[in-house]
C-alpha cells in the first residue's frame, strides 16, 4: 500500500526539463504538415486550375477522414494503450502521403487525363490518406499527455511546450516556403507543382528528424496501469455526455481550432490578393505571427495553473482576437504594412487560446485516463468537421481567384477578408462566453521547480 501511495506521488511532482522537451516535439512532422495544408493546399490547387469549390472539396474530404479517423484511433487507444506505436504508425503514414498531395495528381498521370473531376478525386483521395495517418498521431500524442503526469500545472507544461514546438514547425515551413518561393519562378503549373513538392518533401524531412528524437527520448506512459493495476476497462462514452463541462470544453476547444485553422487557411489568399502585398509576403507574415506565439507560449511555461487563470488567459486571447478581426475587415491596401503589427497581435492571442484551450482538456480528464483517448478523439472529430464544412462554404462563395487591382487602396469585403476577419473574431466572442460560465477546478500542485525552455 505503501508502494502505491508513493509511486502515486510520483506522477505528480513537476516534470524535468527532458522529459517534457521531449514530448514537446512528438508532434513536429504534424504540426509542419498541418500548417502547409491550412496556408497553402487552397492557394496551391486555385493556382494549378482548380475551381475554388473544387479545392474545397479536397480540403474538406481530408477534414471528413481526419474527423472519423480520430474517433477510431481514440477507442481503440482507450482499449489497448501503446500510444507510442499508434504514433508511429501515423508518423509513418504522414510521411508517405503527404508529398502526394502537393506532388501532382497520381491518377490523371496514370489514366492520361487531366479532367477537373479526376483531379479532385485523384487530390481528394491522397488527402484522406494523409488525414487518417494524421489523425492516429495527434490523438495518441494528445491523449499521451495525461498519462504522462497527474500534476495539473505540468500538464499545462507540457501543452505549451507542445505549442511552443508547434510554432518552431511552422517557422520551419515558413522559412522552407520563404526560399523556395524567393529562388524559383513559377510561370507555369508544373513550375508551382515543383515550389510545393519541395516544400513537402523538405517539410517531411524535418518533421521525422523530430519524431526519431520523440521516440528516442520518451519512454511509454505507465501512469494509466500504475493507478488502476491491470484493469483495462474503458469509461463509457455517457459518462463523459453526461457531464457539462464536457460539453463547455468541447465547444471552446473546437472554436478554438475554427479561429487558428480558418484564419491560416486565408491568410496567404489575404496579404497577396486583398493588400497586394509582395510574395514573400505569404511566408513573412505567418512567420511573424509563429514567432510571437513561441515567445508567448514560452513564457505561458513559467507559470503555475490554476482553473481561474487558465480561464483569463484564455478570455484575454479571444479579446485580442476580435479586436484583430475588426482591423483586418477594415485594413485598406494603402496601409498594409499594418498588417505585420496585426500579425504579432494574432500570435499572442492564438498561443493563449491554443495552451489554455487544450489544458482545458486535462482538466476535464482528471484522473478519468481511460477515456482520455475518446475525450481527446470526440472533440478532435468535432474540430476537423467544423473546420471542414466552414472553409467549404466560404470556398463555395469564392470567385475565381482575381487580383483586386481597382480596389487597392480601398476596403473590399471579399469572401478572404471575411473568412479571415469576421469568421475568427465571433468564434472568439462565443469562446469567451462559453469560458465565463465554465468551473475549472484543478488539482493542486506545487509549482515549476526549474524553467523549462530556456
Amino acid at each position: 500500500m505503501a508502494d502505491s501511495t508513493e509511486e502515486d506521488d510520483s506522477f505528480t511532482k513537476p516534470l524535468g526539463r527532458c522529459t517534457v522537451t521531449y514530448y514537446g516535439v512528438g508532434h513536429m512532422l504534424n504540426d509542419i504538415t498541418a500548417s502547409c495544408w491550412f496556408t497553402y493546399l487552397l492557394l496551391y490547387l486555385t493556382d494549378i486550375g482548380l475551381s475554388p469549390r473544387d479545392a474545397a472539396t479536397v480540403m474538406l474530404s481530408g477534414q471528413i477522414a481526419d474527423g472519423f479517423a480520430t474517433i477510431f484511433a481514440g477507442e481503440l487507444i482507450d482499449r489497448f494503450g501503446h500510444f507510442k506505436l499508434w504514433h508511429g504508425a501515423g508518423s509513418v503514414l504522414v510521411a508517405i502521403s503527404f508529398s502526394s498531395v502537393f506532388g501532382g495528381c497520381m491518377p490523371c498521370k496514370i489514366f492520361g487525363t487531366s479532367s477537373s473531376t479526376l483531379r479532385t478525386v485523384g487530390y481528394s483521395m491522397f488527402a484522406a490518406i494523409f488525414n487518417v495517418g494524421w489523425a492516429a498521431t495527434q490523438v495518441s500524442h494528445m491523449s499521451m499527455l495525461n498519462c504522462i503526469t497527474l500534476n495539473s500545472t505540468s500538464r499545462v507544461v507540457l501543452a505549451s511546450c507542445r505549442n511552443a514546438f508547434n510554432m518552431v514547425a511552422n517557422l520551419s515551413l515558413y522559412a522552407v516556403a520563404f526560399i523556395v518561393f524567393g529562388v524559383t519562378i513559377a510561370s507555369t503549373h508544373a513550375d508551382i507543382e515543383n515550389q510545393y513538392r519541395w516544400i513537402a518533401y523538405l517539410s517531411i524531412f524535418i518533421g521525422c528528424c523530430f519524431v526519431g528524437i520523440f521516440h528516442l527520448g520518451t519512454k511509454e506512459p505507465r501512469l494509466k496501469v500504475s493507478l488502476q493495476g491491470n484493469n483495462r476497462s474503458r469509461i463509457s462514452w455517457t459518462y463523459w455526455f453526461k457531464r457539462v463541462l464536457y460539453y463547455q470544453v468541447a465547444l471552446v476547444y473546437v472554436l478554438t481550432r475554427l479561429v487558428v485553422n480558418v484564419s491560416q487557411a486565408y491568410l496567404a489568399f489575404y496579404v497577396i490578393d486583398d493588400l497586394r502585398m509582395a510574395q514573400s509576403a505569404k511566408a513573412l507574415v505567418p512567420a511573424i505571427i509563429y514567432i510571437s506565439s513561441f515567445l508567448v507560449s514560452i513564457i505561458l511555461q513559467e507559470i503555475s495553473w490554476t482553473g481561474q487563470c487558465l480561464k483569463a488567459c484564455y478570455s484575454a486571447g479571444a479579446i485580442v482576437w476580435i479586436f484583430c478581426g475588426a482591423g483586418i475587415l477594415f485594413l485598406p491596401g494603402s496601409m498594409s504594412a499594418l498588417m505585420y503589427i496585426i500579425s504579432v497581435s494574432i500570435g499572442i492571442a492564438n498561443a493563449l487560446m491554443m495552451v489554455t484551450g487544450v489544458s482545458m482538456q486535462s482538466v476535464l480528464i482528471d484522473r478519468d485516463l481511460n477515456g482520455c483517448a475518446f475525450v481527446c478523439g470526440s472533440l478532435s472529430f468535432m474540430d476537423k468537421i467544423s473546420c471542414g464544412l466552414a472553409l467549404f462554404v466560404l470556398q463555395s462563395y469564392q470567385s475565381t481567384r482575381v487580383i483586386q487591382e481597382n480596389h487597392s487602396n480601398d476596403v473590399y469585403f471579399s469572401v478572404t477578408r471575411f473568412g479571415l476577419g469576421f469568421v475568427p473574431a465571433f468564434c472568439s466572442l462565443i469562446s469567451v462566453i462559453v469560458t465565463y460560465t465554465m468551473k475549472l477546478q484543478p488539482a493542486p500542485c506545487k509549482p515549476l521547480m526549474e524553467p523549462l525552455l530556456v
